[in-house]
């Protein structure tokens, strides 16, 4: 027996729902859809749905820690431009450009501190 996945999306936990919203807001330069306050949003990208999620009362604990646990990769045209992005939001990336096999990319982090790794080829 077997089953048939119809999509796959990524979701981030969070206690801090609405600056993480804003956070990524304005990343993405976009509204998010759907939208409910203090409970979920949803971006949708090029290859990936990114879900953002407040954890009910009875749950938190299972989410709760230092940093966040995910990496979130983002391909980008021009990684000048996305640090620059970033440090105008207030959220530069705190190291230095690496190379790497596959292009330049360097580490950022969100409100909740889950990275995101900007890679461009």
């Amino acid at each position: 027996m077997s089953f048939e996945c119809r999509s796959a999306f990524t979701t981030l936990a969070t206690t801090q729902l609405e600056e993480l919203v804003k956070f990524y807001a304005r990343l993405f330069e976009q509204t998010p859809q759907p939208y409910q306050p203090d409970r979920y949003a949803e971006f949708q990208l090029p290859g990936l749905r990114l879900g953002i999620f407040q954890p009910k009362q009875g749950h938190a604990a299972e989410f709760a820690g230092e940093r966040g646990k995910i990496s979130l990769c983002l391909e980008v045209e021009s990684l000048d431009e996305a640090i620059a992005h970033l440090t105008t939001l207030g959220y530069p990336p705190p190291g230095e450009v690496a190379i790497a096999s596959h292009g330049k990319e360097i580490y950022a982090y969100d409100p909740d501190q889950n990275r995101l790794i900007l890679h461009q080829s």
